[in-house]
């Protein structure tokens, strides 16, 4: 056996979770780096005697791509590792393709890995990548965590992605699968100067001349992480000073708000607004420090589908109206994706946002102690026009309303952002 396969699964190793999961998947597109991190994890798996699935998404883009997949079915089925294709057929040939690409990626690898019982999925990132993704995020002016880029493990829903290639150049890869007698496949999409990354990757092979290089790009993404873990945990410290929750809208004061530096600030205002509204990406820089702005000079303002109101030294930050105005949801159905509202069988109840409609028909919402604008926004049960119960706006009538469970802890938020 090659000593350098001996020495790349073993990093590889250190990179994954100890103890690893009993049922591990691993996405394979059938490329280089795919193929290469499905091989070292089938070793893996016989060593440590794990239960290995494979995956690839047919994104369906290219006439190519259902023979690709094919390939890496046979590949794996050589290997003895279970494998199944997953298709995208929901483009609608609108928006940013790459975006919607991934996204679409993710959804089908998540929905796949919980079929399977899979606590984890490892993805084939490499230093490159990363490296890439650093240098397209320098092009957009960004900060520590925008410049930490890829992270090595992180949670999507229940499921764990790890990156245990993100310090192992594409080159590196290359040679093991050489040297292993093992075939791949280039994507010609990689050669398309349409897309960022792949521009990215141009201008990367030219830097080697003056020291930047895919090692040392994806270096500094590393400490850039090590620097975002120690600024999150001082937001976290700082939110447990400042920050009230309460039922789902915080409650900031001011003025230990005004004591903290602006970095610390601006991340307190992302991580509220991805709080209460879930939003899939964080808000804009400029539109951050607007809203920063309004916090200082106690104006009332939006950003991201939350609305910020300031109530003497405080300044609540709730859901917006307008953003969840229209969504409707059966009992013990999610409803704005973070509610679960409980009670009696009725067949005519549906869950609307309480409203003004709904604000007029109540007697003790200023019991809550909160704004009206606030409480607007609550969920409540509705029959018809007919209020039958809003228990965050003092009016349970035997009706319960709960966070979901992921959507419950603000603190843990603040640390996976």
């Amino acid at each position: 056996m090659n000593i350098d396969a001996d020495t790349l699964r073993a990093e590889v190793r250190a990179r994954l979770p100890d103890p690893l999961p009993c049922r591990l998947g691993v996405a394979v597109s059938g490329g280089s780096d795919s193929t290469a991190l499905m091989r070292l994890l089938a070793d893996i798996a016989q060593q440590e005697q794990l239960e290995l699935y494979a995956s690839t998404v047919d994104h369906g883009l290219r006439p190519e791509s259902a023979s690709e997949a094919l390939a890496a079915a046979a590949l794996a089925q050589r290997w003895g590792i279970p494998h199944e294709i997953l298709k995208w057929q929901g483009w609608d040939r609108a928006g940013n393709l790459q975006d919607q690409a991934r996204r679409a990626r993710y959804r089908l690898l998540g929905a796949w890995a919980k079929a399977k019982g899979l606590q984890a999925i490892a993805l084939g990132h490499t230093a490159d990548d990363q490296a890439e993704t650093v240098l397209m995020r320098l092009a957009r002016a960004a900060g520590v965590s925008g410049l930490s880029a890829m992270s090595g493990s992180r949670k999507e829903g229940e499921i764990a992605l790890l990156r245990p290639l993100l310090t192992t150049t594409r080159e590196r890869l290359r040679d093991y699968l050489t040297a292993q007698d093992i075939s791949w496949i280039d994507d010609p999409s990689n050669q398309d100067h349409r897309f960022d990354r792949i521009k990215a990757r141009q201008v990367l092979s030219g830097l080697d001349q003056i020291g930047i290089t895919a090692e040392n790009l994806s270096r500094v993404a590393e400490n850039m992480a090590q620097a975002r873990e120690a600024l999150a945990r001082y937001t976290q410290e700082s939110a447990v000073r400042c920050i009230q929750v309460s039922d789902g809208d915080l409650c900031l004061d001011r003025g230990d708000f005004e004591t903290l530096p602006e970095e610390i600030r601006r991340r307190l205002v992302i991580a509220s607004v991805l709080w209460i509204a879930g939003a899939g990406y964080p808000p804009r820089h400029n539109a951050v420090d607007q809203v920063m702005d309004a916090i200082s000079s106690g104006q009332t303002t939006t950003l991201g589908g939350c609305i910020l109101v300031p109530e003497g030294k405080k300044t609540w930050i709730c859901r917006e109206l307008n953003a969840i105005r229209d969504q409707r949801a059966r009992p013990l159905e999610p409803w704005d994706r973070r509610w679960i509202v409980s009670g009696p069988n009725h067949a005519d109840a549906e869950i609307r946002a309480l409203g003004e409609d709904g604000i007029l028909q109540l007697e003790n919402w200023r019991s809550t102690g909160k704004p009206r604008t606030a409480v607007l926004s609550t969920p409540a049960v509705w029959a018809g026009d007919t209020v039958l119960a809003a228990p965050l706006a003092s009016f349970a009538n035997e009706w319960r309303v709960e966070l979901l469970p992921e959507r419950s802890d603000f603190a843990a938020l603040i640390l996976s952002h």
